[in-house]
Parts: structure tokens; sequence; C-alpha cells
């Protein structure tokens, strides 16, 4: 425990230094504005972080895998089918001038509702049929994504120029609106997790044991994975899809709290989390000048660290 708290005071330490850094570098003075346009992006940074973070996290101790995210559910290509169906039916230029809250909520409802139909159809009533569930998700993401390239094929060309831009996670454009809403949404869904931690610490341990404990897996699975489903709705809905940005915090996040349960993991992973996100879009901002986005950099680094695991992982067999 006193080395845990060493740990998290480390990274606290490092996660204040870099948000007022990032804050402060380059202001000139001009305090209000730089906090105006900065503020919304460290919230959306911090948003993120916690509800990525915690989803992975709790998305592979119910799989007992450390490979998979909840991106499997097909969550994050059913993003990239509505996107591409409302620029389709409505238009690029009357969206982006749009910044609807019903649009925002329709978003993360169509999420977390494509993971009630599939937990109620799919997981069965013992929870046992759980990675039938995730083949049928690998399914659904790729007919999503095959209807999407499909009526992207058909779009006008400016059409879909823009929609590109909605495809990639960006932080610069959030609404404040939005950010409230998330900010709601995130105290709800991780209060949810935040309770159920002990039960996880014993799923971590195996089905079978936490059965014997007198822990309802099944219930607990569905539950788990509406709200895993809803966190990453609202991550992907709020600043669009951050594939393996859960998994590169998740992992790094095991080998520094490699003893630890659930809630001190959670807090020690989002602070990572906040770490990353902060510090890398301090370098590109400060240091790259803008030349590519924190999206390209988390896929660049999240594949990166894919590929290391497995070979790691097949050296240890």
């Amino acid at each position: 425990m006193k080395i845990y708290g060493i740990k998290v005071l480390l990274l606290t330490l490092l996660a204040c230094l870099l948000v007022g850094l990032y804050l402060s570098y380059g202001t000139y003075g001009n305090w209000s504005f730089a906090l105006e346009l900065r503020g919304k992006k460290l919230l959306a940074f911090i948003l993120v972080a916690i509800l990525t973070t915690v989803s992975t996290i709790t998305f592979q101790t119910l799989t007992q895998n450390k490979f998979l995210t909840p991106g499997i559910l097909g969550i994050d290509q059913l993003y990239v089918l509505v996107q591409t169906g409302l620029f389709f039916l409505l238009g690029g230029v009357n969206l982006l001038a749009e910044k609807s809250t019903g649009l925002f909520l329709l978003n993360i409802i169509l999420m977390a509702g494509l993971s009630v139909v599939f937990i109620i159809f799919f997981l069965g009533k013992s929870g046992k049929d759980l990675f039938t569930l995730l083949l049928v998700g690998m399914v659904a993401s790729s007919l999503f994504s095959s209807i999407s390239t499909f009526l992207q094929v058909l779009m006008d060309p400016n059409e879909y120029d823009l929609l590109q831009g909605r495809l990639f996670a960006s932080f610069s454009n959030v609404s404040s609106h939005h950010l409230v809403i998330s900010a709601g949404l995130l105290l709800i869904i991780v209060g949810f997790f935040w309770y159920f931690t002990p039960e996880l610490d014993a799923l971590h341990l195996g089905v079978d044991l936490a059965v014997n404990l007198g822990i309802s897996v099944a219930f607990l699975q569905k539950l788990l994975l509406f709200l895993i489903a809803a966190a990453t709705g609202i991550a992907t809905a709020l600043v669009g899809p951050t594939i393996f940005l859960g998994f590169v915090i998740a992992t790094i996040s095991y080998e520094v709290f490699p003893k630890e349960n659930h809630r001190q993991l959670f807090v020690g992973a989002s602070l990572i989390a906040v770490i990353f996100l902060v510090g890398g879009q301090f370098l590109l901002e400060q240091v790259f000048g803008l030349k590519t986005t924190i999206s390209i950099l988390i896929q660049f680094i999240g594949g990166l660290f894919f590929i290391i695991k497995i070979i790691l992982e097949r050296k240890k067999a």
C-alpha cells in the first residue's frame, strides 16, 4: 500500500505538472483566452481518459483476456456507420454547423442500445456465452464497416472529405454542453464500476471462484457489459474513436501496478491516461507544430504495443 501511494503521488505530480505546462506555455499573458481554448480540451482529455481506461480494464477482467478492448463489440464501427449515414442523408455542411445535443445523445443511445440487444440475445441466461457475444460483436463490426464503406463510395467527394474529420478522434472542437453531459454521465457510470470493484477482484481470480463466493456472475456480466458499452459510447461520441487508447493505458498500468486491486488500478490507470493525452497533445502542439493529430499518435503507439505484447507473450509460451 505504501509503494502504491508513492506511485500515485508521483503520477499525480507529473499529471499536475503537465496540466500546468499545457495551460500556461506560450500564452504570452493571454490567460483568459488560453484557459477558454485549452480548458475545454483538458476536460475532454480527463473525461476520455477515465471512461476509456476504466471500461477497458473492466472488459479485460470480464473476458480474462488482456488483448481485448471494448471495440470488439462493434461500438467504434457503429459510430462510423452513424456518422456516415447522417452525412449521406443530411449533408456534411449542415451537420458540422449543428452542435445539437440531440445528435450527441443519439450517438450514445445507439451505441449503448446495440450492446443491450447483443447482451439480451447472445449472452444467455447463464452468462457462459460471453465469447459468443464477442464473436457476434466482431461480425457486427465487419457488417457496420462494410455498410459505411458502401455509403462512402456513393457519397459526394466533398461530403466524404468533411466526413473524415469526424471519423478520427479530435479534442479541438468539443462542445461545452457535451462536456457537461459527459461529466454527469461519467459520475454515474464510474460510480457503478467503483461499487462493483470487489466483485471484479474476485472475478479476476476466475469465474468458478467468483461463483463459489456467491457472486451472480451472469448478472454482473450483463450489467458491466452495458456500462462498458455506455462508457465507450460516451467517449466515442464526445471526441471520436480512440481504438487503442484503452489497450495502451491498461497494458502500462498492469506493469506499473502489478498486484493492485481494481480500485487502485482505476485510479492509477486514469492518471497514466491523463499524462499520456495531455503530454502527447503538448508535444504535438508545441514541438511538432500540429503536423499530426493525437488520434494518429494513439493508433501508432497502440499498434506497436499490440505487436510487442504478442511477441513477448509468444516468448513466454
